[in-house]
C-alpha cells in the first residue's frame, strides 16, 4: 500500500488524467464516471489527480519534519545525557515545557505566527516532534554511557563529540528509526488537520486536508468528496504503522517469536 502511495506521488505528472487545479465548470460535482473516475469537486477539479497530487504534499511533510525532529533533537538528548547537570536540566524543562503543549495547538501557533504555507507547516510539525527524539535520544544515551567500551574510549583520551558519534548514538539507533517512522504517520495526520483548520497548505495547492476541508458543506450530496481524500488518508497512516511495528520487531530481537530469552 505505501509503495502504491509513494509511487502515485512520485510519478502524478505522469498519472494523473487531468491538471490537478484546471477548473472544468461543466462538470461541477460530478460522480465517479469512466471520465474521472473519482468524481470532481465544487469547481470540477479532478479528485483523482488531486489525490495523487496531494500524496506529494502530505508524504514530503511527513518526511521532511520528521528528518527535522531528528536533526534537532537527538542531538539534544545525546549531549544532555553525556553531558548531564545543568545542561541536563535546562534542556529537558524545555522539552517538558514544549510537551506541555498539546501537539495540534502548539503546531497550530506556530504556524498561524509564521504564515500558512508548505515550508512553514513542516517546521511547526518539525519543532512539535522535537522532545520526543529528545527525549528517546537522552533515554538511550543514559543506557550506555557507562557501558565498559565507553569508559574505554575516554580512558583512550577520545573526545565527547567522537564518543557521542561513534560509540553512543550507534547503539541508540535502532528506537529512534522505529520512532521516525511511526513519526510520519502523526505528521500526515497532522497536516491534514492543520490544511482543514485553513492554517496548512493554502490552496490551491492539493492536500488531502483542505480537500476534506472543501468536502463538509457537500457531504449529503457528493460524499466522494470527502471518502477518497479520508480513505488516502486512512491508507498512507495505516501503512506507514505497519512498516513501523515491522522495523520494531526486525531492529529488536527480543520481540521477534521464537527466540529465546538471555
Amino acid at each position: 500500500m505505501l509503495v502504491v502511495v509513494v509511487g502515485s506521488g512520485l510519478l502524478a505528472p505522469l498519472l494523473a488524467p487531468y491538471d490537478p487545479e484546471r477548473q472544468d465548470y461543466a462538470h461541477v460535482l460530478e460522480p465517479p464516471s469512466t471520465s474521472h473516475l473519482l468524481g470532481t469537486d465544487d469547481i470540477g477539479r479532478d479528485i483523482l489527480s488531486r489525490i495523487m497530487y496531494g500524496a506529494r504534499t502530505s508524504l514530503s511533510v511527513g518526511l521532511v519534519s520528521v528528518g527535522f525532529s531528528v536533526i534537532i533533537g537527538v542531538p539534544l538528548g545525546l549531549s544532555a545525557a553525556y553531558r548531564g547537570g545543568l545542561m541536563d536540566d535546562a534542556l529537558m524543562r524545555l522539552m517538558d515545557a514544549m510537551t506541555a503543549f498539546p501537539e495540534l495547538i502548539l503546531a497550530l501557533g506556530i504556524t498561524a505566527a509564521l504564515k500558512p504555507g508548505l515550508l512553514n507547516v513542516m517546521v511547526a510539525i518539525g519543532v512539535v516532534g522535537i522532545p520526543q527524539f529528545a527525549r528517546l535520544a537522552r533515554g538511550q544515551a543514559l543506557s550506555v554511557r557507562q557501558l565498559e567500551y565507553v569508559n574505554a574510549a575516554r580512558a583512550l583520551g577520545a573526545g565527547a563529540g567522537r564518543v557521542l558519534a561513534f560509540h553512543i548514538w550507534p547503539n541508540s539507533t535502532a528506537p529512534i528509526i522505529v520512532q521516525a517512522s511511526l513519526r510520519v504517520a502523526s505528521a500526515i495526520v497532522t497536516e491534514a488537520t492543520l490544511s482543514f483548520l485553513g492554517a496548512g497548505v493554502p490552496p490551491p495547492t492539493p492536500s488531502w486536508g483542505s480537500m476534506l476541508q472543501a468536502s463538509y458543506q457537500y457531504t449529503e450530496t457528493a460524499p466522494w468528496l470527502a471518502v477518497f481524500p479520508g480513505a488516502a488518508i486512512f491508507i498512507t497512516v495505516l501503512a506507514t504503522n505497519v512498516v513501523g511495528d515491522a522495523l520494531r520487531i526486525v531492529l529488536d530481537p527480543r520481540m521477534r517469536k521464537g527466540v529465546p530469552a538471555r
